[in-house]
């Protein structure tokens, strides 16, 4: 009886062991807002300070925020790795993030999470090198990473007309990804390993308005940015539009049929033609609404 009572007292002073243990492990805990770039960059490579590519670095973008820069310019398979390092600095182990993503951004991050999202992470420390690296925080391994949810404004994974027809410099490599047929075959868009992508659409197109299809925000039309699933660019619009089918918010399959990619929902549409593609060097555009919900929500 003695011994059973000994190993009963045992049990409970490890159960509150653990319990304390569990505490400080989740007192460690830290959440980050991360923010991918798109096309241009702008931002320095590994420096996730460095906000560029936004606006001005003093601005409220979410808790803890950082920028995972990458160029811009070359292929998303070529930079992707930048993308990965500032995943597995941040958003493993006991750490958590949040994602905003832009234009391109949106093909990066779609792309990152189908090809490598369902692969073994070792966990890190969260203290970048001047590469962007993190050195890893023992042993650990997880399966892809922490991620609470993916804002997205003028999201650019179903690609751009502006890239069929060359009216982006072709000698970009970036480019040759942006054309529809390509960005829509370059992985299964419907893989985001449970993540769900929040869509921002910007309508306050006119420039392009005869080369992208349906309503835009200047270089995206509402097909990609409203994550709409499918081999081609369809033409949608804005409910007062009569001539073209609406873009339904939300997961709703949109007027005419067409559905979007699983875990993507449409948050925001630009029923005034408001809101164009551009930062324009200060958190402006359809990126705007995309900050806010983040200063809001990513906490």
């Amino acid at each position: 009886m003695a011994g059973h009572g000994r190993t009963k007292r045992w049990a409970l002073g490890a159960a509150a062991l653990l319990a304390v243990m569990g505490v400080a492990h989740l007192a460690g805990a830290t959440n980050y807002a991360l923010w991918v770039n798109g096309r241009t960059g702008g931002g320095q490579l590994g420096n996730y300070a460095d906000f560029t590519y936004w606006g001005p670095a003093s601005t409220a973008a979410g808790v803890n925020k950082k920028s995972v820069n990458w160029d811009g310019y070359n292929h998303i398979s070529d930079q992707n790795y930048l993308v990965r390092n500032a995943l597995d600095c941040y958003c493993t182990g006991s750490n958590w993030c949040y994602v905003a993503a832009h234009s391109a951004g949106d093909l990066m991050m779609g792309y990152t999470l189908a090809m490598y999202g369902g692969s073994t992470r070792s966990v890190k420390n969260a203290t970048p090198a001047a590469d962007g690296t993190c050195s890893n925080a023992g042993s650990s391994t997880q399966t892809g990473w922490n991620i609470k949810w993916i804002d997205i404004a003028g999201g650019a994974a179903g690609g751009s007309e502006l890239a069929n027809a060359g009216d982006w410099a072709l000698s970009e490599p970036l480019v040759s990804d942006l054309k529809t047929a390509t960005a829509r075959a370059m992985y299964d868009h419907n893989s985001t390993r449970s993540k769900w992508f929040y869509m921002y659409a910007g309508a306050s197109g006119t420039l392009y308005s005869a080369v992208l299809p349906g309503q835009d925000d200047e270089a995206i039309a509402y097909h990609s940015s409203g994550g709409v699933s499918g081999t081609g660019g369809q033409s949608l619009c804005n409910p007062s539009d009569w001539f073209c089918n609406d873009l339904n918010l939300g997961t709703t399959a949109n007027e005419g049929g067409s559905t979007k990619w699983s875990y993507h929902s449409v948050s925001f549409r630009d029923n005034n033609e408001a809101y164009n593609h551009y930062t324009n060097g200060n958190w402006a555009g359809i990126t705007s609404l995309m900050r806010q919900d983040m200063v809001t929500n990513a906490q």
